[in-house]
C-alpha cells in the first residue's frame, strides 16, 4: 500500500474592500479578492453577488472610512534607499535593503539604476544588478550614463562622461543577461543616433532608449526620437522615454525651444512616455499638473529618482563616487549644488501629484500600469482579473498601511521602522 504527506490546505482568498482605484476608474465602495498570488475578482460592492468570498465583505460592516485600494506601484527610476545606493552595491545582499525601503512603501515592482561610472565599474554593477533581477527582486537594470552630454550632466561626474560606444553597449547588455530594460543616453552626444548607434543597440536587444541629460535644440531630440519610435514600431506597448523631464535638460526658450517641446509633442501623440519626478523639488506640482492636462497619464511615468537617502535621515551620502548632502530631505551634490536625486518614495510622489491637483485616478495609472507597459509586464500595474497580486492598501491620505506582492503581504512600513 502507498502513502502520501497530507498536503497543506490552499489558504483563503483575500479580500478587500474601500476605494477601489482601476486603470478606468474610482470605486468608492469597491472589493478586490487575491486568490493564489492573482487577482480573483475586481469590481463594486454592489456586483459582488450573494456567493463566494466577496460576498462575505457583503454581509460584514462596512468598510473602514478612507481606506484605498491600489495596484502596486511600478518604478522605473531608481537609484536606491535605506542607505544603500545601487550604485555602490558590490552584490546581490548588499543591495537588498534599498529593495525592501521601496516594497515596504508600496513599490512592488522596480527598476534599479545605476549612474555614469567607469567601464569597468559599470561592468561590475550591472553583473551584480543581474542576480538581483534573477531572483525576481528587481524586474530590470536602467544605465543612467555614461553618454551624456556635459553641459546637462547634473548630478553624474563629468569626468566620466563618454562618447556612444556601442561596443561598451554590448557588453554591458550581455553582462544583464537580458535584465538591461534602459538607458538615458543624450542625443547630442557623439554615436548615440545614426546608424551603429548606441540607441539601435539598445533596441536590438530589446532595451527602451531614454533620452535625456542633454543640450539638444528641438529638431536634433525630434529627429532622435522619431528614429526610436520607428525603430521600435511592432515592440507590443514598449515606447521610448524621456529621462526625468525638464530636469538635466535645455529649458525652453520662446526662440530656442530645446529639447522640451518635441518630447511632449510626441508623447502626446502616444509615440513616447515622459517621466516626471513629481516629488515637489525636483518639479513644481503645478507643471505637473499642466503635463498631464496636456499629454494624459498614459504617456506619463511618474518617478523618483530615488537615491540612499531615501527613508533615511538627512546627512551625507554617496550618489556613485560624488558627495551628496541631504538637508530638509533634498540631495544636493556638495560640490556644485545641483540636486542629486531623490529621497521620496513612488508613493510619496503619487500624493504630492494628486495634492497638486491631479486626479487620484490619473496619479495612480502614471505610477503603475503607464511604466508597466514601458517595461513590457503585461500582468502588473493594475487591479484586473487574472493579473497579478500586487496590491497597496493606504488610508485616505495615501499613506501604506498593507502591501501584497503576489498576493503574499510585506510586512507594513510601519513595522519595518
Amino acid at each position: 500500500m502507498s502513502s502520501s504527506m497530507p498536503t497543506a490546505p490552499a489558504p483563503d482568498p483575500i479580500v478587500l474592500r474601500g476605494r477601489v482605484v482601476t486603470p478606468e476608474a474610482v470605486l468608492y465602495d469597491g472589493v478586490v479578492v487575491l486568490d493564489g498570488g492573482r487577482i480573483a475578482w475586481v469590481g463594486p460592492v454592489a456586483d459582488a453577488g450573494a456567493s463566494g468570498p466577496a460576498a462575505a465583505v457583503v454581509a460584514s460592516a462596512q468598510a473602514p472610512s478612507g481606506r484605498t485600494i491600489l495596484p502596486g506601484l511600478v518604478d522605473l527610476h531608481n537609484h536606491g534607499g535605506a542607505g544603500v545606493g545601487f550604485p555602490d552595491a558590490v552584490d546581490a545582499e548588499a543591495a537588498r535593503p534599498a529593495v525592501t525601503e521601496h516594497l515596504t512603501h508600496g513599490t512592488t515592482r522596480m527598476v534599479a539604476s545605476l549612474v555614469t561610472a567607469a567601464p569597468d565599474t559599470l561592468r561590475a554593477r550591472v553583473s551584480t544588478l543581474a542576480d538581483l533581477a534573477d531572483a525576481g527582486e528587481i524586474v530590470g537594470i536602467h544605465l543612467e550614463g555614461p553618454f551624456l552630454n556635459e553641459v546637462r550632466c547634473g548630478a553624474h561626474d563629468p569626468a566620466l562622461l563618454l562618447d556612444g560606444d556601442p561596443a561598451l553597449t554590448a557588453d554591458l547588455l550581455a553582462l544583464g543577461r537580458g535584465h538591461v530594460v534602459s538607458m538615458t543616453i543624450a542625443p547630442d552626444s557623439p554615436g548615440v543616433v545614426g546608424p551603429g548607434g548606441v540607441a539601435q543597440a539598445l533596441i536590438a536587444a530589446g532595451a527602451v532608449p531614454s533620452f535625456g541629460h542633454t543640450d539638444a535644440a528641438a529638431p536634433a531630440m525630434r529627429a532622435a526620437l522619431v528614429e526610436a519610435v520607428e525603430a521600435m514600431a511592432g515592440a507590443a506597448r514598449r515606447r521610448p522615454t524621456i529621462t526625468h523631464l525638464f530636469n538635466g535638460m535645455r529649458p525652453i526658450h520662446h526662440r530656442d525651444p530645446g529639447p522640451v517641446p518635441p518630447a511632449l509633442a510626441l508623447a502626446r501623440q502616444g509615440a513616447v512616455v515622459v517621466e516626471l519626478i513629481g516629488d515637489g523639488t525636483h518639479l513644481s506640482p503645478d507643471l505637473v499638473r499642466e503635463v498631464f492636462d496636456l499629454v494624459g497619464p498614459e504617456h506619463i511615468a511618474l518617478v523618483t529618482d530615488a537615491m540612499a537617502a531615501t527613508g533615511m535621515p538627512d546627512g551625507q551620502y554617496l550618489l556613485g563616487a560624488l558627495a551628496v548632502q541631504v538637508t530638509s530631505g533634498v540631495a544636493r551634490l556638495v560640490e556644485g549644488g545641483s540636486i542629486a536625486g531623490g529621497t521620496a518614495h513612488l508613493i510619496d510622489v503619487v500624493r504630492t501629484t494628486v495634492d497638486g491637483g491631479v486626479g487620484l485616478r490619473e496619479a495612480v495609472l502614471a505610477a503603475s500600469a503607464t511604466p508597466a507597459g514601458v517595461l513590457g509586464l503585461e500582468d502588473v500595474g493594475a487591479l484586473r482579473t487574472g493579473y497579478r497580486a500586487d496590491v497597496v492598501v493606504t488610508d485616505a491620505d495615501l499613506r501604506v498601511q498593507q502591501v501584497y506582492r503576489d498576493g503574499v503581504e510585506v510586512t507594513s512600513p510601519v513595522a519595518a521602522g
